[in-house]
This record gives C-alpha cells, sequence and structure tokens, in this order.
C-alpha cells in the first residue's frame, strides 16, 4: 500500500509538454489558430442595359430560349449531338411559331441543305424528318419548284460520296423532293437516272443489306412513273413550264430546260441492264436460301416492277423518236436499241421462266412466285413487239397465263384469293392483243379461261371492273387499239356470252355499288351506240331489253309495284341508262310500261322524269318507238302520276319543297308540246279520243282530269274533232268536274290574284272545248240544271262529283262556274246564244229554295237565295230578263 501511494505522487507531480486532444471519427477538423481568412464579400451589380434575356425580348424562341439565328449557327457546330439539337430545336420552333418558316424560309433551306451530306448518321436522319414533317408541309401553297432547286445540289453532291449510307440517304432526299414536287424529276431527269444507276452497279451492298436496296428501289419507282408511257403524258410534260413564277435571283440555278425524252431514253437503255443484272444476282442468291424471306421478296418485286416501268417507257420513247426519224429523214436507225434491250431481257429474265423454288412451298411462298412470274409475264406482253421467244417458252408463258386465269398452278394448288385478284389485273389488258398474236388452239383455251373468270369472281371485286374494261376493249374497236374477228364463230360465240352477262349482273349489283354499276351501264351504252344494223351485235343488244325490267321497275302478282335499282342509282348513272334506251331500235311496250312505272315514283327527281320523257320522245322520232307505244305512255304517265298535297287551295308558300304539283304542271307542258308535234293531229286526236275518255270514267283526281282535257285541248280543232258519242260522255263528266274545280278553289276576292290563276289553269281546257263545241256547252249547262233538281233525291249520287255533295254548295259551285264563263270573252258569247239554259237554271234554283218537300236548314236555303239573286243579276246585267 506504501509503495503504489508514493508512486502516484511521482506521477502527478511530472510535467506536461503537449496536450493530447481526442477527435471522433467523421469530425471536421477545426482550421488552425494562424490560418489566414481568404473570404471576400461583394454585392452584385445589376446592369439591365446588357441582360442577354433582354435582347431576346419580342423574338420568337423555342423551349431552350434559342433563336432561330442560333439555332441555324448550331447547325454547324463541331459536335453531332449539338448539331442534332440545333434540327431538333429548329423544328420546336417552327411548330411554335409557324411564321418564323413562312418568313426565312429560304434562308433556312439554304442553310440546313448542307447537312445533307452530314457524317453523323442521326443528324441526317433528323434533317430527313425536319423536311418531311415541317417545311414541305408548311410550304405547299408556295413554289416548290423553287425549294427543290435549292437542294437538288446539294443531293446531287451527298450521291458521289465516300460513304454508301451517306450517298443512301441522299437518295430518301431525293425522293422526298420529286415526292412533294414531281416535275423536278424531269427537271433532272438525265442525273436522277445516273445516279440510280451508279448505285445500283458500283455497290454490291443489297446483297448484305436488303433492307437499304428496298429503299432505293421504292424510290426509283416512284421517278420511273413519271416518265411519260403515253402521248397524252408526253404532251402534258411538254406543255407544263416548270421554271414559271420562279424569281429571278433563283432562275441561275435552275436548268434551262426539262430532260427531253430523248435524253431519258437514253439513260432507261442504261438503267435496264444494270436492274437486269440485279435480277440475277438476287435469283441467285435466292436459290441458296431454304426460304425465301420478306425483304429478298420486297426487293425482287422492286426489281420486276423498275423494269416493267423503265421497259414501258423506253418503248414508247423509241417508238416515238422513230417515228419523228422516220418523218424526217424518211428511214430509221434505232432498231439495233431494240434488239440490244430484247435480247438481253431474253437471255437473262424470260428465259428463268418460270421462278420455282428448290423447297416445298407453303401458301404464302406460292403467293410470293405467282408475283414474280406475274410480272415476268407482264414484261414479256408489254415487249410482245419486239421480243419472240422460242416455241417451248411461249408455250410455258401462254400455259401460265391460262393457269393465272383460272386461279391454280399446274400441279392443282391454288393461289390466294386476294393476291390472285390483285395482280391478274396487271396482265389483263394485254389480253386482247395476246389473243390475236397466239393460233387458234390457244385462243380458244384462253377465252374460255378469260370467260371462266369473268363470270366467276365477285360482283363487286376489281377483277370484275378489270373484266370489263378488257371486255370493252374487245367488242368496241378503236382507232390504234386490237380488234377481234367477229366472223370467228368461236370469237363470237365468247362475245355473245359477255354481252349476256351485263344485264344480270346490273341487277345483281342493284345500288350497292353504284361505281360498278356505272361501268356496267357505259359500257352498255357504248356497246348500243357501235352496234351494226343487223349484226350480231345489234340482235343482242336488241334481246337486252327484256332483261332490263327488273332493273327499272316490275309489277308483282297482287298489283304492287316493284322498284329496281335504277330509281336509287346516283344521277349520273340514271343518265347512262337513259342513253342507252335510245339505242334500242324497236323498243317494246314491257321495257316501256316498266320505265313508265319508274315516272311514277315518287323517289324518282324531277331532272330525270324529265330526262326520260325527252329520252323516249327522240327515240320516237327516230323510229324507235311506236306511236301506240309512245301515246299509251304519254297517257299512262299524266292519268297514273300521284299529285301531293291533294288540297288545291289555299296555296302554300312551302308547295313547291313538299308537294310536287309544280312538276306535275311542267311535265304536262311538255307531254301536250311533244304530242302536238307527233305528226298529223287528226290521226293522233283519233288514237287519243277514247282513251282517254276512258281514263275519265275512272274518277281521276282533278289534276290528272286537268292534264287529260289539255291533252284533248291541244289536240283538237275548231270546229271540234269530238265525236257525237264522246261529247256526250265528255259532257257529264265536264259538268261534275267543273262543279269540283270550283268549290276546292273558291274565288277569293281578298287576293284574286291568288285564286283567279289557279281557277284558270284547270278551266281553261275547258273553256277551249266549249269554243269549238256549243254543243257541249250546252250539254253541260243542262246537266247542271238537272244535278240542281235532281239533288233533291235521296237516291241522286252521281259518279263524277268528288267534293261538292250537298244541294247547297252544288248550287253556289253551279253559279261560280256560270260566272267564270261570263268572264271568258268567247265562252261569253256562247251563253248569249244559249239564254233558255240560263232561264231554266234559275227556273230551277228557285223551284229549290221554295221546295217544301226538300228536307234543308234555313243556312242551307239562304245560301241557294244568295246564289239565285247573283246569277239573276248577272243575267239581267247581261240583258236576259229573269222568268
Amino acid at each position: 500500500m506504501t509503495r503504489s501511494s508514493a508512486s502516484s505522487k511521482k506521477q502527478q507531480k511530472r510535467g506536461v509538454d503537449f496536450k493530447k486532444i481526442k477527435r471522433k471519427i467523421g469530425r471536421k477538423l477545426p482550421p488552425p489558430k494562424n490560418a489566414t481568412n481568404t473570404e471576400i464579400k461583394s454585392k452584385a451589380i445589376i446592369l439591365p442595359e446588357q441582360s442577354v434575356a433582354s435582347e431576346k425580348q419580342g423574338l420568337a424562341v423555342n423551349k431552350k430560349g434559342l433563336t432561330l439565328k442560333e439555332l441555324l449557327q448550331q447547325t454547324s457546330h463541331h459536335n453531332p449531338k449539338v448539331r442534332r439539337d440545333a434540327l431538333l430545336g429548329i423544328r420546336d420552333l417552327f411548330l411554335k411559331h409557324p411564321a418564323e418558316l413562312t418568313l426565312h424560309k429560304y434562308a433556312v433551306i439554304e442553310k440546313l441543305r448542307e447537312r445533307i451530306s452530314d457524317d453523323d448518321k442521326m443528324v441526317r436522319e433528323t434533317l430527313y424528318q425536319l423536311f418531311k414533317s415541317v417545311i414541305f408541309p408548311s410550304c405547299k401553297q408556295d413554289n416548290q419548284g423553287l425549294f427543290t432547286s435549292l437542294i437538288m445540289a446539294y443531293i446531287f453532291n451527298a450521291m458521289t460520296h465516300l460513304s454508301i449510307d451517306i450517298r443512301l440517304m441522299a437518295f430518301k432526299f431525293l425522293d422526298l423532293a420529286v415526292e412533294n414536287h414531281s416535275p423536278s424529276f424531269l427537271l433532272y431527269a438525265e442525273k436522277i437516272l445516273q445516279s440510280y444507276g451508279d448505285i445500283l452497279r458500283k455497290n454490291q451492298f443489297y446483297l448484305h443489306d436488303k433492307g437499304k436496296l428496298k429503299n432505293v428501289l421504292a424510290g426509283l419507282m416512284r421517278c420511273l412513273s413519271l416518265v411519260p408511257c403515253n402521248k397524252r403524258e408526253v404532251d402534258s410534260c411538254e406543255n407544263n413550264d416548270a421554271g414559271q413564277g420562279m424569281l429571278h435571283a433563283f432562275e441561275p440555278d435552275m436548268p434551262v430546260e426539262s430532260a427531253g425524252l430523248p435524253l431519258i431514253v437514253e439513260k432507261l437503255k442504261d438503267l435496264v441492264p444494270i436492274l437486269v443484272n440485279c435480277f440475277q444476282d438476287f435469283i441467285s442468291l435466292v436459290h441458296t436460301m431454304p426460304l425465301l424471306d420478306v425483304q429478298s421478296f420486297d426487293c425482287l418485286v422492286g426489281i420486276l416492277q423498275s423494269i416493267d416501268i423503265a421497259v414501258r417507257s423506253f418503248i414508247y420513247g423509241t417508238s416515238k423518236g422513230k417515228s419523228e426519224y422516220e418523218l424526217s429523214h424518211g428511214e430509221s436507225d434505232v432498231t439495233v436499241r431494240d434488239e440490244a434491250i430484247s435480247s438481253l431481257l431474253m437471255k437473262k429474265v424470260l428465259v428463268l421462266f418460270p421462278l420455282s423454288p428448290a423447297h416445298q412451298l407453303s401458301e404464302k411462298d406460292v403467293d410470293r412466285y405467282f408475283i414474280f412470274n406475274v410480272l415476268i409475264t407482264g414484261i414479256l406482253l408489254q415487249f410482245s413487239e419486239w421480243i419472240c421467244p422460242p416455241a417451248d417458252v411461249l408455250e410455258k408463258f401462254l400455259e401460265f397465263i391460262e393457269n393465272a386465269l383460272l386461279g391454280k398452278i399446274c400441279s392443282g394448288t391454288r393461289f390466294g384469293k386476294a393476291v390472285w385478284e390483285k395482280h391478274l389485273l396487271s396482265l389483263l389488258p394485254f389480253f386482247p392483243k395476246l389473243l390475236l398474236q397466239v393460233v387458234s388452239n390457244w385462243r380458244s383455251r384462253l377465252l374460255q379461261a378469260f370467260t371462266k373468270t369473268f363470270r366467276d369472281c365477285h360482283p363487286e371485286s376489281s377483277l370484275k371492273l378489270a373484266c370489263l374494261s378488257t371486255i370493252e376493249d374487245m367488242l368496241i374497236p378503236k382507232e390504234d387499239g386490237p380488234c377481234l374477228d367477229a366472223s370467228d364463230p368461236e370469237i363470237l360465240d365468247h362475245q355473245i356470252a359477255w354481252i349476256r352477262e351485263l344485264s344480270p349482273l346490273l341487277i345483281l349489283l342493284g345500288d350497292k355499288n353504284p361505281y360498278c354499276s356505272q361501268v356496267v351501264l357505259r359500257l352498255q351504252l357504248r356497246l348500243g351506240q357501235c352496234a351494226l344494223v343487223n349484226s350480231s351485235f345489234a340482235w343482242e343488244y336488241e334481246n337486252m331489253q327484256y332483261s332490263l325490267l327488273e332493273f327499272y321497275s316490275t309489277c308483282r302478282d297482287d298489283g304492287d309495284i316493284y322498284y329496281g335499282p335504277f330509281i336509287r342509282l346516283p344521277k349520273d348513272s340514271q343518265e347512262l341508262s337513259l342513253c342507252s334506251l335510245y339505242y334500242f331500235c324497236n323498243l317494246d311496250s314491257p321495257l316501256l310500261r316498266s320505265i313508265a312505272s319508274c315516272c311514277l315514283c315518287p323517289d324518282l327527281e324531277p331532272f330525270i322524269l324529265f330526262r326520260i320523257v325527252e329520252v323516249l320522245h327522240s327515240a320516237y322520232t327516230a323510229g324507235h318507238i311506236k306511236i301506240t307505244d309512245h301515246i299509251s305512255f304519254f297517257i299512262t304517265l299524266l292519268s297514273r302520276f300521284k299529285v301531293f298535297p291533294e288540297n288545291i287551295y289555299p296555296v302554300i308558300q312551302s308547295d313547291t319543297e313538299i308537294g310536287n304539283r309544280g312538276t306535275y304542271k311542267s311535265v304536262t307542258s311538255v307531254v301536250c308540246s311533244n304530242l302536238s308535234q307527233m305528226g298529223d293531229t287528226s290521226l293522233v286526236f283519233q288514237m287519243v279520243e277514247k282513251v282517254i275518255l276512258g281514263q275519265m270514267l275512272l274518277k281521276p283526281s282533278l289534276d290528272n282530269a286537268c292534264a287529260m282535257l289539255r291533252m284533248l285541248a291541244i289536240l283538237d280543232s275548231k270546229p271540234t274533232r269530238l265525236s257525237e258519242q264522246s261529247i256526250n260522255t265528255l259532257s257529264n263528266f265536264l259538268s261534275g268536274y267543273l262543279i269540283d274545280v270550283v268549290h276546292c278553289i273558291p274565288e277569293d276576292h281578298d287576293e284574286p290574284n291568288v285564286s283567279i290563276p289557279i281557277l284558270r289553269y284547270y278551266l281553261l281546257p275547258c273553256f277551249f272545248l266549249f269554243d269549238r263545241s256549243h254543243k257541249l256547252l250546252d250539254l253541260v249547262l243542262r246537266m247542271m240544271g238537272s244535278l240542281i233538281t235532281e239533288s233533291s233525291s235521296p237516291l241522286f249520287s252521281p259518279d263524277y262529283i268528288r267534293y261538292a255533295t250537298d244541294s247547297s254548295s252544288r248550287t253556289n259551285a253551279i253559279v261560280s262556274v256560270i260566272v267564270l264563263m261570263h268572264r271568258d270573252v268567247k265562252v261569253h258569247k256562247i251563253l248569249s246564244e244559249l239564254k233558255a239554259e240560263t232561264r231554266n237554271l234559275l227556273q230551277k234554283m228557285l223551284s229549290l229554295q221554295s221546295s217544301e218537300e226538300i228536307n234543308m236548314t234555313i243556312e242551307e236555303r239562304h245560301k241557294i237565295r244568295r246564289a239565285f239573286d247573283k246569277l239573276k243579276a248577272l243575267t239581267s246585267a247581261n240583258g236576259l230578263p229573269a222568268s
């Protein structure tokens, strides 16, 4: 204990030189005590005049606050990411401020075109999308040719770049320019075709990157489709001033004139062998593949389609140059080109026909190889005048065409229906010409296959339309087209079969597909126009009218009318069908009845109704309709036409919109005018007289009765041509007709300008007949007198009076008729000679008013008394004393 305490005391007395400070881990060390503080504090100096944001105030900026000028400058930055972001910023700016593009479009294009050859792929693609989605669509209303001229030189420069990717991208830019301004191709056609030839010839990239070849071929096909391949297109191109409307400042950048057709033909001559070589290379590659992939298929189709379009344009261009050379020099030196191209196609393309795989085919592969063979067949048919394949090769093509028409291949496997219909269309235009070039055995086989295809394909399909177009070429001769020999019995049999299919097809189509119906109707019309008198075609066309009844209308067993598709088709189709009626040499009564029923349909437009009357009257004038049938048509039309609304008066302001009375009046005028021009009116009157009187006995409406009376009046003469029996029958009818007219159209003293013209329209034909036959007026007055007294009998019920049924109404109507007769000068003069009949009317009215046997109300007796006083005052004014 003592030792330990002593040692502790010694330790406490010992001195400490440095004090050890314990630091915790993670704590920051404090600065040394002798450290110098270098922190400087100051206040900010604000200078608003020097702010960058203030400089952009009022300027259009994108979402990052950059102006168009800044963005355009950044497109030339050394960093590709900055260039790409600048292009995206320009897109954002133009979408946000479209006016910026409108104001600075030329400066923008001049700056952006530099990036067409940009080394970075993403920059080029971004530039392409900017042009495609923003710049070109926004400048559609401007001079597209000028925009194209600003970038074409840079596109052509990019096409010669060492990098294959830049060259291929240049073709995408070219395709975009041609798509937005197609005339630009004709301006640079020589250079464009040369560039396509170079890319396809000097670089074998397509064997490794088929997607790039597909894009190139798509642009090439677009350009080739713009090459003129017929006279109409050439004339259009020659008359098109591509540089019209350009600013003078930019004219030096434009070619002086577009590439002429001879230069284009020269380039096509060079391009076709290149395409053929591509085809050979690809076929060799495909044969090594176990399955045909989609990209290879698309590339092969593109190559064959490009060859087809190039060959068509080359043929036309060479033929045009040949004809021009012959006209100027009297000879030709262009046949060498023809032989070179034809030999090349024969040795490297056609000799491979038909293309077939080495392995078993799936249904999709069958379709693909069918498409290849159709395209190769189209090339042969297009070049048929220059290529004479060996007999065995030609036999393969003819067998393929026959099987294609029948929808099968040699082994009996069928194609996909959609693929079959779509690609068979390309072969049908060559069919008429092909029939003239093959031997009779093959002609028979091909005709049978075509006829079967025409009958079996769907009525509304595009294949049916193509067959109809081909049939038109084989039935109707053209100046520069093939013409089948109708004297050949086998050809004639098929032609007759095609003609007989038209009417059933028209009815089968109905109104479901107006365009298809219009195609059939146009062919029917052209057939009628071209059918020769007493020819087999004319006979078949004549018989066609009996199968057309259902197309217009048919009468069912129960008496109802079934309206065919004619009523529901568009106006232009109805016009075609009506025009074809004119060319029937003998338009029979069944078809006329069917057409007349259509005229009575309330859904038929007035314009078509008048066209029917016009066309049929023209056919009658040409001797295609019998006079009795034509008159029967007119009488049927006027006697059975339903006029609505039934009430004649008062006139409603919207009658023209909700009624057809105005239309019926116009039709009546046209029919009466046509009747007066049909020849000897006395003979026409004899045919019309009994028929019209027979219709009147059926109690027609006032409008129909008025129309038939107008027909009689227009054909009658003075003295009247009416027989005694007709006068007696007509007097009974007219007495009731006149009473009903004035009952339904009471004279309005407040608005006489409204009621009087309407009354005159219905009464005037009667007044004409009275002027021509005084006896008729005498009988009418006698009948009216008997109607006054006999109306008191409970058994009295005249069939020819429809509206004025009670005694007071009938008596008042009779007096109104007499008053209106006195207002007509000619009838008033006749009435002055028939004073006895007038006195007889007064006596019967007086006896009716005072009769105790008749049960009448006081109001009815008062009405009769007022009518009596009115007639008495009228007769007194005319010097006739009352009895």
